[in-house]
Order: structure tokens, then sequence, then C-alpha cells
């Protein structure tokens, strides 16, 4: 819920939003992660500006958020993964779909999320790392910084074996746009003109 400030005396002075759980920037002023956000989340998602939001989860998107999303004119892309625990393996192809939409800048500023923000979004997110071409050991340890102690091995598995050359023809296409003289961040732009429009599973 919302945090209440108050004066001394005790009067009202300011309420501040609060971020959906396990809320962490990905690339500055584009794309976010968390997890499942609840309508006490809702203003502190106003001040990211969203265009879209890209769901993990296999359940029907809650009609609160729903009329959230419309209000504000947010897509939904929504990418249904199984979230039971271990040993259930995350499907390649359904990533890689993700991933498209992911990149695309025209879906910026985007916020990624599944139940918890750990492991389907820990394994998009790690995806796109890949595709980044970081190393495997930073790609396994943000990964963990977001798990914790609930890292699971089957994700860490698909981290190790997944391959983002079915992405080339969508590469070709992309420019990085350094942010500062010196700087390693960076996100990823397409040339407009030669972007199909991503699949947009509800609205």
């Amino acid at each position: 819920m919302c945090v209440i400030l108050e004066e001394e005396g005790g009067d009202f002075a300011e309420r501040v939003p609060v971020p959906p759980p396990n809320f962490a920037t990905v690339e500055d002023n584009s794309v976010y992660r968390s997890g499942f956000p609840q309508p006490s989340n809702f203003s502190f998602l106003q001040s990211l500006h969203l265009k879209s939001i890209l769901c993990l989860c296999t359940e029907p998107y809650p009609e609160g958020n729903l009329e959230f999303l419309k209000s504000n004119n947010i897509k939904l892309f929504q990418f249904g993964i199984d979230g039971t625990k271990e040993p259930t393996s995350i499907p390649r192809s359904t990533i890689t779909e993700a991933l498209e939409v992911l990149i695309d800048v025209r879906n910026h500023p985007i916020l990624i999320h599944c139940r918890s923000g750990k492991h389907r979004t820990g394994c998009l997110v790690g995806s796109l790392r890949i595709l980044q071409n970081w190393r495997l050991s930073s790609v396994v340890e943000e990964y963990k910084r977001y798990a914790g102690a609930k890292s699971r091995l089957t994700d860490l598995a698909f981290l190790e074996k997944y391959d983002a050359s079915s992405l080339r023809h969508c590469l070709q296409n992309l420019l990085y746009q350094y942010q500062g003289y010196g700087s390693r961040k960076r996100r990823l732009l397409y040339k407009e003109e030669l972007v199909q429009k991503p699949r947009i599973t509800s609205a």
C-alpha cells in the first residue's frame, strides 16, 4: 500500500507511490521488471509512463489491472509460462517470442513481470542479456540476485543452453545506442521501417 508521511501533529502530508514487489530497472528509462502489480502499485506505474506490460503468467489478467491499462493506454502482451516449481522447464519458443516483443523499442517503456518477479522474469531478462552478449557468469549472477535462495536449477540450465541465434534476423536491424561517453549502459533500437508489428495477446 502507499506510504503515508505525516507532519508533526499528525496532519496528512504526502502519499509516496510504492513499486511492485521485486521491482528493478533492467535498462534505464525503457525496461523494468517486477512481481505482479497490485492496485496499490498503480500510481507508481503511472510515474514510469509505460507503453507496455509483458506478463509471463498463465492465468487471466485481473479485471482491475486491465482497467488500469486501458485508462493509461498501456498495451498488454501475455506469454503464459507455467510457474510451478521444478522440474518444470522454461519453454524456449515462448521466451523467444516474448524477447522479440521486449527488444522492440516501440513498446518501451515496458514492464516485465510474472508472479514473484524471480524465475520466469529472470529467465526472460537473462535471455535479453545473452542477446546483448553478456558473459554467462554475469547473466547467472543477475538471475540469482533476484531469485535469491529460491534459484532454480532448471532456470540456470535454461540460461546456460539458451541460443539467441533464432533472433539473428532481428539483430541485423538493431542499433546500439550508448548513453554517454564511455558508458557501459545501452539499449536496443529497431530501424522502424524494418520491424513487423508484434503479436498483442490482450489489450
